[in-house]
């Protein structure tokens, strides 16, 4: 077969050295437009898993390779005269003009052609000249954008700037992280040592601070004049340099994410870069391209026609790519956003880079660096008043007013449906009472309504007659009595969303009979076929308030620790505060501080008959997840508004506000909003959302994205999951309740044994 690799970069060269040793007899060309020794960067970072599918693949190109890596174990954090050092990461690192130059030596060495300084710009000429075309040229691919109707691509240019330099000033013990703060901004570093006498540097900094500076109206000689300066400290004397045989060897620029749909056409075949890019800051675009050249060589040689090995490449490759680029976009955005959290302790700070991709956990972190964890949950424990203790932080007490709680786990408010009239059931006593028993510091009751037509179906529980106050006094009675958690009511109205059917029959449809009329900031039905809800006039705005008002008082009587405002999920004080449902003409509607007032007005009445020295929160919905709606922004504002009102901590959920909402579903995935609102505002928050083991509570806690977390489904399946939790990690010092001692013991006694206990750690 008549091959031609356009790109004499890594993943052109290794695509043609793989091909050749899987059949000699393939005439392979490689066309770089460059010379032999031009580059753009100075280093290339590889992992083991990569380094040990280079030996499998190339045991002779592997050791060449292997003899100039330089090793470290080490990231070390430079930020506010601090220098911490967490070790057990394990990296290598190569210059990448080396690397180029000895997989130019070993493809002359199995007969490939290199043709260096050949711009090969007719495409359609090429694919008709060879049975194979491997666009490998690179971010920038011109076969990427002539055949961009066929490949599809997605191209997303990242905020931040970045230059990539060089330097002889010594990073051999760690890959480090400098953080420094300027007149114009910050500008923070990413250095590694990549041979004995050279390391890469690469800067970056926000386009505020790029612009501050005035880089782009400098020359690059005057624009390393001020970077040297700045870190000098860093530099010991050494200077940075450019790569002076490339012209973008040292320009400031942006990094562009790529994805393409398709990654074939016809017999042309795109690779490496020109395909799909990872942000320098996890260091794997090199494995990628590498894993990808190995994988695409297998498949042509392997497969019976260009197309098959074409569709079972992309295949092979497409889920590795993805979540790659998955942690890349995590580690991109973090450093985008990183001045939201350059007040954070150091620690904490340290802590929040090491897992900032989401590849490393809480757990996984102890693995790698038992004893920095240990002193940084130390750290924790310290911050939250526990000195001298060594727990992981979700065993962390935490105190809202005079509320204390024994620790940061929260049991979401979750909808039984198990109410009569309004008011909650032995079903409800039970329920919560389990929950209470199960360790968690904080217990949220379900969303309970301030009158009848406030109820969303028939099953809700409310708080508007005596007996429902009754049911829950002896509740919170009971959960004081017997428990040391802390009961939280969580206070709303169903606006348009109301007059449903329960949970388990057809979600958010109305009653087959017996619908009661609806209320809402406009008339706007929630979907199809639900009613149309009452614009509220100020007399209903006026009843409202009071039925707020009094059933605030209702749960301030039954006992209870806390009350939270529901603002969220599209139900009544929902629709007010979002433009997708809020419409109106009028002082309370248009402008978001507008849509607010209501909201506000209601809160405001509610802390105001509240004892001072209980907290409340407020639940909201921090996107609508759709166009013109609610967005991060806005609800960093609504959150500055509700604390000014006297909200003391934000539930912070998403969502739920819109039939025409796209959520973006994974892990922790609302946890963003939590981390963006506490970080830019210093609002105390607690993150929801798809949460459900407990590493991912520490890890949310120790990199400050919220104060609290919230789960609930594992406390659906496992009331006693904070019990069951603290018993699978070894923590001793949660008290169970007695009579369950020796359910304790044995799960101690399994847990030392390794044995699973249904909960992941």
């Amino acid at each position: 077969m008549k091959v031609v690799c356009l790109g004499g970069g890594p993943a052109g060269l290794y695509f043609a050295i793989s091909l050749k040793l899987r059949n000699p007899e393939h005439e392979i060309t490689v066309l770089e437009r460059n010379k032999p020794d031009d580059t753009f960067g100075w280093g290339v970072v590889l992992s083991d898993e990569t380094l040990t599918n280079l030996r499998n693949n190339d045991p002779k190109s592997a050791d060449a390779i292997k003899e100039h890596f330089a090793y470290w174990d080490d990231i070390a954090v430079h930020l506010k005269g601090s220098h911490i050092v967490s070790t057990g990461h394990g990296f290598c690192g190569i210059g990448r003009m080396r690397l180029l130059l000895l997989l130019q030596e070993r493809a002359r060495e199995l007969g490939v052609d290199l043709q260096f300084e050949t711009d090969a710009t007719d495409i359609e000429k090429l694919s008709e000249e060879y049975d194979l075309v491997v666009a490998a040229d690179g971010i920038n691919s011109r076969v990427r954008t002539h055949y961009a109707e066929h490949f599809k691509p997605e191209i997303d240019t990242r905020l931040c700037k970045f230059v990539w330099l060089g330097t002889h000033a010594k990073f051999d013990d760690a890959f480090t992280f400098i953080f420094e703060k300027t007149e114009h901004g910050w500008l923070w570093v990413h250095a590694y040592q990549f041979d004995s006498d050279t390391a890469t540097f690469i800067v970056e900094c926000t386009e505020e601070t790029y612009n501050n500076f005035g880089f782009g109206e400098m020359s690059q000689q005057e624009s390393i004049a001020v970077l040297e300066k700045v870190f000098a400290k860093y530099l010991d004397g050494n200077a940075l340099m450019t790569n002076a045989n490339h012209i973008r060897g040292s320009a400031w620029i942006n990094f562009n994410r790529v994805l393409c749909e398709k990654w074939h056409y016809k017999n042309v075949v795109l690779l490496g870069d020109s395909s799909a890019t990872a942000h320098f800051s996890i260091g794997s675009g090199s494995k990628l391209a590498i894993e990808s050249a190995i994988a695409l060589a297998d498949f042509v040689e392997n497969q019976p026609t260009l197309e098959d090995a074409f569709t079972r490449y992309q295949e092979d490759r497409r889920l590795d790519v993805l979540r790659l680029q998955s942690a890349a976009r995590n580690s991109t955005e973090w450093f985008e956003q990183v001045e939201r959290y350059l007040d954070l302790d150091p620690v904490q700070f340290t802590y929040s880079l090491l897992t900032r991709s989401q590849r490393i956990s809480h757990e996984n972190l102890r693995m790698r660096d038992a004893d920095w964890l240990k002193s940084a949950e130390e750290w924790f424990q310290a911050q939250a008043g526990a000195n001298g203790v060594h727990r992981a932080p979700m065993f962390a007490p935490y105190q809202i007013r005079d509320m204390r709680l024994k620790n940061r786990v929260v049991v979401s408010p979750m909808a039984q449906y198990k109410a009569v009239d309004g008011c909650p059931t032995d079903w409800h006593f039970s329920h919560y009472a389990e929950r209470a028993k199960g360790g968690a510091g904080l217990v949220y009751i379900e969303m309970t309504c301030v009158s009848p037509e406030g109820r969303i179906t028939p099953g809700c529980p409310g708080l508007y007659a005596p007996e429902h106050e009754a049911a829950w006094k002896r509740l919170c009675d009971f959960v004081h009595a017997e428990t040391d958690a802390k009961l939280c009511m969580q206070i709303g109205h169903s606006g348009r969303k109301g007059s449903t059917q329960v949970g388990w029959e057809t979600m958010d449809a109305p009653l087959k009979d017996g619908n009661w009329p609806l209320i809402s900031a406009s008339a706007l039905p929630w979907q199809d076929g639900n009613a149309v809800p009452k614009e509220m006039d100020r007399a209903d705005m006026d009843a409202v308030k009071d039925q707020f008002v009094s059933a605030t008082e209702m749960a301030a009587r039954a006992g209870f620790d806390m009350v939270e405002f529901h603002a969220a999920h599209g139900y009544l004080i929902s629709s007010f505060i979002s433009p997708l449902s809020n419409t109106r003409s009028d002082a309370y509607g248009g402008a978001l501080e507008n849509r607010m007032r209501y909201p506000l007005e209601v809160f405001r009445a509610m802390r105001a008959v509240w004892p001072e020295e209980k907290p409340m929160s407020v639940r909201i919905s921090a996107t609508d997840w759709t166009e013109n709606g609610v967005d991060a922004e806005d609800a960093v504002q609504i959150a500055r508004m509700f604390r000014d009102a006297g909200v003391d901590i934000v539930d912070v959920s998403a969502g739920q506000t819109s039939k025409e909402a796209r959520p973006v579903y994974g892990r922790m995935f609302q946890t963003p909003f939590s981390d963006r609102i506490r970080n830019d505002t210093g609002i105390a928050t607690m993150a929801v959302g798809n949460i459900y083991e407990p590493d991912h509570v520490n890890s949310i806690l120790m990199a400050g994205r919220a104060d609290l977390v919230c789960l609930a489904r594992p406390h659906l399946a496992d009331p006693y999951w904070t019990l069951h939790a603290a018993a699978a990690l070894g923590d001793t010092a949660t008290e169970w309740p007695l009579p369950y001692l020796p359910g304790r013991d044995q799960m101690q006694r399994l847990a030392e044994r390794g044995e699973g206990l249904g909960i992941r750690v």
